[in-house]
């Protein structure tokens, strides 16, 4: 049977934490500044590790949004989220006493949830035994806690679950959150991505892999997309979150419409379980199912937010699947990573990085990739390098690839004022 006609979907609010600053305009303004968020690790000692450095939010402090008899009960990754959400509800101006909560849902993702509480919990249980385990132990660490208190804080009864597919979490929660208005079983949805995986644990499995950075001399220089001489990605946290309605639900109460949000693609690489696909296959893949859902050319697109994580594989197979996708349009295209400034926040990114593609869109500037120094030769597409560019964005794409081979792109358009 045919699919239902689709409905069109705007972006109404937005809201951040990052290592960049937890309101949206801090975290663009320094941004287009070329600031970095990395800088030695703060949130434990981190001396006995290789990797000593991180874009961890050292100096978080909830107190404004979160009570502290309601701290105790939250991982990280959920007070991020909880913060990011009450942000993102108030910039859409939304009154959800006035909505029909069964027309309004969460779905967000994570890539590993509440890790602190493992760790945490896991050092109670081998040194003090199983009776002095936390019986909030359970709630706080699940993936989808974030989802479940957002959705108790704003009484909201309609979808709500939680997505997890590595990097690329936040960018499939978007996507699944976009179909579901688009086929009616909801009217807004709060979406994005939150993560808290700076740990001792976190940064060892990490650096064991060799996934990460080694420049322990000069950590904001250390996420370097695109260059020949990147070694690494660096561990980063924080959450992005966005309010998604119905342009017909916007439009009657008068919302601030940022964006239309147009389409949405995934694959999987099945593949190696971290490693891309040289040839970018599934990413290209994403990429072309994003622009066929929103029915337009690639010619059409002039920004890419891309998922540049400063590894010598990952850079390289989008750098082939961007040609694969756009053809000689891609070396017209101004693509840029902001992983540079933010390091990489795993689950959480896909959310975070479409905030800042919404933004490049509304401001018409393409954000910079700091570090840029000595470009690789494989790697020969415009990636905006170290300063931001002002230039007209009319379409945008952002990507989001994840270990286990998972691919997702989403992509954005000027709202045009027509109904």
């Amino acid at each position: 049977m045919p699919r239902p006609e689709k409905r069109r979907v705007v972006i109404t609010g937005l809201g951040v934490v990052t290592p960049l600053g937890c309101k949206v305009d801090e975290l663009w303004r320094r941004l287009l500044a070329c600031e970095s968020g990395i800088h030695p690790l703060r949130l434990f000692d981190p001396t006995p590790f290789k990797v000593r450095f991180a874009g961890d939010i050292y100096d978080w402090d909830p107190s404004d949004y979160i009570d502290k008899k309601e701290l105790k009960r939250l991982d990280r990754f959920t007070q991020f989220a909880l913060v990011a959400a009450q942000d993102a509800v108030q910039d859409a101006g939304l009154d959800f006493s006035k909505e029909d909560p069964y027309r309004c849902g969460v779905i967000l993702g994570s890539g590993i949830g509440g890790l602190h509480e493992i760790e945490t919990q896991t050092e109670k249980l081998l040194t003090k035994g199983p009776d002095r385990v936390s019986a909030l132990t359970i709630p706080k660490l699940m993936l989808n806690a974030a989802g479940g208190n957002i959705s108790i804080r704003f009484g909201l009864k309609g979808l709500n679950y939680t997505v997890a597919t590595a990097c690329a979490s936040a960018a499939n929660a978007i996507g699944d959150a976009l179909r579901a208005i688009q086929f009616g079983d909801a009217d807004v949805m709060l979406t994005g991505g939150s993560e808290a995986a700076i740990t001792p644990m976190g940064l060892s499995g990490f650096q064991n892999m060799r996934a990460l950075s080694e420049r322990n001399e000069d950590p904001a220089r250390a996420s370097r997309p695109f260059d020949l001489d990147r070694d690494g990605f660096v561990l980063s946290e924080g959450a992005g979150i966005l309010v998604l309605e119905s342009l017909e639900h916007a439009l009657a109460r008068g919302a601030r419409i940022y964006c239309e949000l147009m389409g949405f693609g995934c694959s999987s690489d099945a593949g190696h379980i971290t490693q891309p696909d040289e040839q970018g296959l599934g990413a290209a893949r994403a990429m072309a199912n994003a622009l066929d859902d929103a029915g337009i050319e690639p010619t059409a697109v002039q920004y890419i937010n891309a998922h540049g994580t400063s590894t010598p594989l990952g850079d390289r197979a989008e750098t082939v699947a961007v040609k694969n996708v756009f053809g000689e349009h891609a070396y017209r295209l101004a693509i840029s990573s902001t992983k540079s400034q933010l390091g990489h926040s795993l689950g959480a990114s896909g959310g975070v990085e479409l905030v800042v593609t919404v933004k490049a869109l509304q401001d018409n500037i393409a954000p910079p990739t700091i570090n840029l120094e000595t470009p690789d030769p494989e790697c020969d597409l415009d990636y905006v390098p170290n300063q931001p560019r002002p230039m007209r964005i009319d379409y945008a794409m952002s990507n989001s690839f994840g270990f286990g081979g998972h691919n997702a792109s989403l992509v954005i358009g000027r709202y045009n004022g027509q109904s």
